[in-house]
């Protein structure tokens, strides 16, 4: 006999959507939309068209597949994170949030099926950019190069991979904290281009101010991470983790615990 009080379902017994399943649908969510597979197709792109650019006017001792891989990269870190902003806020833009939290209505799994789906999107896209990463290194040995394929493994780990993949949290974090698509690409731009010539900017003008940014601005403090012998000293690695908790762990706690408040309509 049901023990259920009438007016009532019992979802006791129901089987739990598994997170492999939620990451597979928010996978679907970040393609199937025009803007969604346009923008990564576009994306790609323009890596391929920056690095064909690059093997006609760069100089032939500048053509290694390791400068090609760096082209890339850079390409990558300005765009990718947009495209993790995109997956991140479809909720809000799309005005599905109410769909997607009565399926799933805990919310963590939600953002965490995001993040993993955020983070296997932009490895996909690494590694096609990788590929063509080779295309472009064989269009500089064909316009007049003699191309190295060897790679530096530090400007593979750090000046690539991590490059993207802290671009990655870093457009997540916004997108979480803003959740709204417009206003999270202007603050990811603002982020990544404005607030680094401002700080240089004040860094030229007070020495003082120059020893500080380092420890306040996250893009400053990252740079020992891409350059020289890519291995931060002591310092340097206190200076990305204070950098790192204000720019990205604190607007990540604020965007999770804003999401799990929020009602969505």
């Amino acid at each position: 006999m049901s023990t259920v009080a009438p007016g009532y379902i019992d979802f006791s017994g129901t089987e739990k959507v598994p997170l492999s399943r939620l990451v597979k649908v928010e996978l679907r969510k970040a393609l199937d939309t025009r803007a969604g597979l346009w923008f990564t197709v576009a994306i790609v792109g323009l890596v391929l068209a920056v690095l064909v650019i690059y093997a006609l006017v760069a100089p032939e001792g500048d053509k290694d597949y390791g400068d090609f891989l760096s082209v890339a990269g850079g390409v990558l870190g300005y765009f990718l994170p947009i495209l993790i902003i995109m997956l991140v806020t479809s909720e809000a833009s799309q005005r599905n949030g109410l769909v997607t939290f009565t399926l799933e209505p805990r919310r963590p799994r939600v953002v965490a099926a995001k993040f993993l789906a955020g983070l296997c999107l932009g490895v996909a896209v690494m590694l096609i950019a990788v590929v063509v990463a080779v295309f472009g290194t064989l269009l500089g040995a064909a316009t007049g190069g003699t191309p190295e394929w060897s790679v530096d493994g530090n400007l593979l780990f750090n000046g690539f991979v991590l490059a993207n993949i802290i671009g990655i949290f870093i457009g997540f974090a916004i997108a979480m904290l803003l959740m709204n698509t417009p206003a999270a690409i202007v603050g990811y731009f603002a982020y990544s281009l404005i607030l680094p010539i401002a700080v240089g900017i004040l860094g030229a003008l007070s020495e003082g101010f120059e020893k500080v940014a380092p420890w306040i601005e996250f893009n400053t403090a990252q740079m020992p991470l891409f350059s020289g012998d890519y291995t931060p000293t002591g310092e340097e690695w206190a200076q990305i983790a204070v950098t790192g908790t204000i720019w990205l762990i604190l607007p990540l706690v604020l965007g999770i615990l804003r999401l799990l408040r929020i009602e969505f309509k």
